[in-house]
């Protein structure tokens, strides 16, 4: 289930509203929006290495790292390469690297450091049944037995995190105002949970560029009181 785009903008200009801040603008809020998603989705690995560096493995813990995986797998997908020598191109909707298979095996991730003292190792050396790669701004450098070619691209298969699809709030245009479209809108693909906290983000946004920071003092106290509430 996604977060409808119209509610979360609905909710961002009943805030502004409110305070008399002014209208955000379509273009200004699927700015900052598509921005609030790849934040949040960032914060998720940084959230699951801290869950999963604490010691202990209590069922807090455990739930913790369950919630924040599965909002992840929302995102995990698979995929092929191409060849431009001497690198192989990951997917374009690419945002993590997850898993590298040359034929089925599990390739190893290294560094360029790492992989000069690999590749000079008579043990740790290379094969097909233990590949190892690094990654660089152009792709995925692959080393298996031998050097690998555009012909091997078919050997190939890649698991990734992609880049969650652009936020679109659509609208047509009546006397001059923008009316949601649904059929040209692309909701969040976010877990519904996230709601309130994109709220809060789009708005921290939107008080930055007007170098006014009470529009997000305010965004905190609605949240707060829709809490309280939900509690009751």
């Amino acid at each position: 289930m996604a977060i409808n785009v119209d509610t979360v903008y609905q909710r961002v200009l009943a805030i502004l509203n409110k305070e008399q801040r002014g209208f955000l603008t379509p273009q200004k809020f699927n700015l900052y929006a598509n921005q609030a998603q790849l934040d949040t989705l960032e914060q998720y690995f940084y959230d699951l290495d801290l869950q999963l560096a604490m010691p202990g493995n209590s069922t807090t813990h455990a739930d913790s790292i369950d919630i924040l995986e599965s909002k992840i797998a929302k995102f995990e997908t698979d995929g092929v390469v191409t060849f431009n020598s001497p690198n192989f191109i990951l997917p374009g909707d690419c945002y993590r690297l997850s898993t590298l298979l040359l034929n089925g095996v599990e390739a190893t991730s290294a560094t360029r450091k790492e992989i000069r003292y690999i590749l000079q190792s008579p043990i740790a050396h290379p094969s097909n049944s233990m590949p190892v790669y690094t990654q660089n701004s152009a792709g995925v450098k692959i080393y298996g037995a031998a050097p690998l070619t555009g012909d091997d691209v078919s050997d190939i298969e890649v698991e990734y995190i992609k880049v969650p699809a652009d936020v679109v709030w659509g609208y047509t245009s009546v006397l001059g105002t923008p009316q949601y479209n649904a059929s040209t809108s692309t909701n969040f693909e976010l877990d519904p949970s996230e709601e309130t906290d994109l709220v809060l983000q789009i708005l921290r946004l939107a008080g930055l560029e007007v170098k006014d920071l009470s529009v997000y003092e305010t965004a905190s106290r609605e949240t707060a009181i829709e809490v309280q509430q939900e509690v009751r």
